[in-house]
């Protein structure tokens, strides 16, 4: 690495040798020292599970490249922890997920996940998605440009970034747009099937609907266009609701 180049950590949840990957590393190639550290397959879905039971085995698949038996956040964690631990990058980027990560769909992400344990290690992260499977240049090219946004301005909050960019050229995007995470209805119901032996099997159904889905949110960004970027937050606890649930708790205790 020559003297003061960025450092960039690259992981996924759509395997080590996934297109959208390889993308956002030609893509980023000449402006940093890249290291891949990515699932040996397909783990979407995982969200931010951990392998606690079993050891990580890591192979070495090609310089600054590593296949883990794991999962993304298993990936960023032996990557920050051990693999760069001594000189830790500048930025973790995860991506270019094979599909939408929009609404409550982060919550089962593992695209989303990778970059919130690079977060959780204090490390600037971004997570990029395409919405489709075709136009991986122009995720990159989007990717390019949010990561030279930063090297000239840094990212003005400490907060995890959830990008997901139109499956158009380039050229068509509309622009881009600061928006908030939107929600889908309930996932329809799971799918029946039996197995060659004749036991019941289980498929999970497809994604529900959106029902949050109006201006404001990735859904219509991505709907009408434009690129989306939503500045996500880790912490879960319902702040508005802690008085109320402290009056709820004195009401109990007085009664």
């Amino acid at each position: 690495m020559s003297e003061n180049k960025l450092r960039i950590l690259l992981s996924n949840d759509d395997g080590v040798y996934a297109e959208g990957i390889r993308a956002l590393a030609y893509a980023l190639s000449d402006l940093a020292e890249i290291i891949i550290v990515a699932p040996d397959r397909n783990r979407s879905g995982a969200s931010n599970s951990l392998t606690l039971e079993q050891p990580l085995r890591v192979t070495r698949i090609e310089p600054n490249t590593y296949s883990v038996q794991g999962t993304p956040t298993d990936c960023v964690h032996f990557a920050l922890n051990e693999l760069l631990k001594d000189d830790l990058p500048d930025l973790v980027l995860s991506g270019i997920n094979h599909g939408a990560n929009l609404g409550d769909d982060v919550l089962y992400s593992g695209t989303v996940a990778a970059a919130m344990e690079g977060h959780f290690l204090g490390v600037q992260s971004i997570a990029f998605s395409l919405v489709g499977k075709h136009h991986f240049a122009t995720a990159g090219k989007i990717a390019r440009q949010l990561v030279l946004q930063h090297l000239s301005a840094p990212i003005p909050t400490n907060r995890l970034i959830n990008v997901n960019i139109p499956d158009l050229p380039f050229d068509q995007l509309k622009g881009h747009q600061v928006t908030r995470l939107g929600a889908r209805h309930h996932a329809e119901s799971m799918i029946k099937q039996k197995d060659p032996r004749g036991h019941d099997i289980y498929w999970l159904g497809p994604p529900g609907k959106e029902q949050d889905a109006g201006e404001g949110t990735d859904f219509h960004a991505v709907e009408h266009g434009y690129v989306s970027i939503t500045p996500m937050q880790v912490d879960l606890t319902a702040h508005e609701s802690l008085g109320a649930m402290n009056l709820w708790l004195k009401e109990g205790a007085d009664g």
